[in-house]
């Protein structure tokens, strides 16, 4: 496909910096936001495009806007270019980092990445189905993961544009007649739900069947329904149960092996009725509070006890330093003592469990005088 814009080139108030890439639904840009300043990725959609399925798009993109939560890449703008020839776009965050695809190039995810993601990816799902939105396409290639480790779903509000086409359509049909379709790649395939493949009508559940063929493949390094040909994987998705997680993984607590079985059940009622249900699940095996932030501590169902810590040296009941202030604090005291160079206290207080620092501090020898500079 030839680049639908060339660095430089202006679409409404964005400007384009360089091409990222291009997929089903067409080619990503880098742009910058001539207004706000800000970098943002730009979607264009293939041209020949039905034109329901644009006004569809439209009216879903804009939905999809709302959303604002911290694992759903956030949709700024929909549009269409001026002339004859107009294309669709789609204005969105830009998210640095990999996708699940390519982090799974690598095998199976560790337990604890598996619980920490997965969790995420359930807490945004959970957002979108609050609102009524079903993402319909959910698969590692449309979620990205961060440097930091924040877990980002793409393509809320656009994955219908794919979708839709296959409405009322039995795949096991249409692949026996015709092979695979333009657009339905076999990545797609395997991580579609049974309704979708029958051509059934579908709601958010089917986003949970999609979310455990991800984690599945996630504790695996393959996906469940894995087979030769589309039409094979078709079948299996519709009348073959995966093995159990706990049959392919030793270190896969029970919990866990349940809960994928049942987002991996043929009969959407036998799913969970709120996708919040199954997020707060998950999230309780991570360890994690909803929507991001993270617990204190692993479950302990799920890893190991840590080792305990260590005993101080003697030297270091003398007194501690503040990282915060460089002051001095005394061995019981209940503050640090004030320096003379930091005119202050420390902003937190002792406690009995931790007589000789505050959460802010560092247990260090006392065996000079408080710095005049903070330490770090």
């Amino acid at each position: 496909m030839e680049d639908a814009f060339t660095t430089g080139a202006r679409v409404g108030s964005y400007e384009v910096v360089d091409r990222l890439g291009a997929g089903g639904m067409g080619e990503v840009y880098r742009a910058r936001d001539t207004r706000l300043g800000r970098t943002v990725a730009i979607k264009v959609l293939r041209s020949g495009a039905d034109p329901e399925l644009l006004h569809r798009l439209d009216r879903e993109a804009r939905a999809a806007s709302a959303l604002n939560h911290p694992n759903i890449v956030h949709i700024y703008d929909v549009g269409e270019t001026a002339g004859g020839a107009g294309m669709h776009y789609v204005v969105m965050e830009l998210v640095e980092g990999e996708t699940l695809r390519r982090r799974l190039r690598a095998g199976p995810l560790s337990l604890r990445d598996l619980l920490d993601l997965g969790a995420q990816l359930a807490d945004g799902l959970a957002k979108a189905h609050r609102a009524g939105i079903v993402h319909r396409d959910l698969k590692p290639e449309n979620v990205m993961v961060t440097p930091e480790g924040v877990l980002k779903i793409l393509d809320f509000g656009l994955a219908k544009i794919v979708a839709v086409p296959f409405k009322d359509v039995d795949l096991r049909e249409t692949l026996s007649r015709h092979g695979t379709q333009a657009g339905m790649l076999m990545g797609t395939l395997e991580y579609m739900s049974p309704e979708q493949a029958s051509g059934r009508t579908v709601d958010h559940r089917t986003d949970q069947f999609s979310l455990g063929a991800i984690l599945h493949e996630m504790a695996t390094g393959r996906p469940p329904f894995r087979r030769d040909t589309p039409a094979q994987v078709i079948a299996a998705v519709i009348e073959r149960d995966p093995e159990p997680l706990g049959r392919l993984r030793a270190d896969v607590p029970a919990a866990l092996d349940a809960l994928v079985s049942r987002c991996l059940q043929k009969d959407p009622e036998r799913r969970f009725a709120r996708t919040d249900e199954l997020a707060s699940e998950l999230a309780g095996l991570a360890g994690r509070s909803r929507s991001g932030s993270r617990s204190e501590a692993i479950s302990v169902e799920v890893l190991p006890p840590a080792p305990p810590a260590p005993p101080l040296p003697a030297s270091t009941t003398a007194g501690v330093y503040h990282v915060w202030c460089g002051a001095t604090m005394k061995s019981g005291g209940s503050r640090c003592s004030r320096a003379a160079s930091t005119g202050g206290r420390c902003p937190r207080r002792a406690t009995r469990g931790t007589p000789r620092a505050s959460a802010c501090c560092a247990l260090s020898p006392d065996t000079s005088p408080a710095s005049s500079s903070p330490r770090s």
